[in-house]
């Protein structure tokens, strides 16, 4: 048996990259890949229809569609939270320009990966993508946590295309 465990100080155990999307999950040439990430969560949760029947002492469930959605903490990098223009971006603009507010605040489509790497194999790494939307920005700061921190949400439209980097979808 294998687990995924990330060592505190190891590089490159989880990251997330994003880009504009052009309608696919794939990612352009530069994407803007998320700094100090304190922590991920990816979810997806399948809804259900539930019904009693009169010939049943027990309820019928069948799933329905999924609601999929990546949340995360991170400490705020000033070039990634506000983008390299503070005005005048639009959902046109590089990921770079809008950062994630402005992402956010142009209701921008991006394109997501997250890729998770596989200790126990040099080849074998898994990338989960995806399309969404950035919502969920909370900045803040306080005597005790004297950094910025904010938590971030990709609300998820569609589903996840789940692979490893060997091109093999699980």
């Amino acid at each position: 048996m294998s687990y995924i465990n990330p060592a505190p100080g190891t590089p490159g155990q989880v990251t997330l990259k994003i880009d504009v999307s052009t309608g696919s999950t794939a990612l352009g040439s530069t994407p803007l890949a998320i700094p100090a990430l304190m922590d991920i969560v990816v979810k997806n949760a399948n809804d259900t229809h539930i019904w009693p029947q009169l010939d049943s002492t027990a309820k019928y469930v069948v799933p329905t569609t999924a609601t999929n959605d990546i949340t995360m903490n991170l400490v705020v990098d000033p070039a990634t939270f506000f983008g390299t223009t503070l005005s005048g971006t639009t959902q046109s603009s590089t990921v770079q320009a809008q950062g994630l507010m402005g992402l956010s605040r142009n209701k921008t489509k991006i394109a997501f990966e997250v890729k998770v790497q596989d200790l126990s194999s040099t080849t074998n790494d898994y990338l989960i993508q995806g399309q969404g939307y950035i919502t969920a920005l909370a900045p803040a700061i306080s005597a005790t946590a004297p950094v910025w921190v904010t938590p971030m949400t990709i609300v998820v439209s569609g589903e996840y295309t789940v692979e490893n980097t060997t091109g093999t979808v699980t």
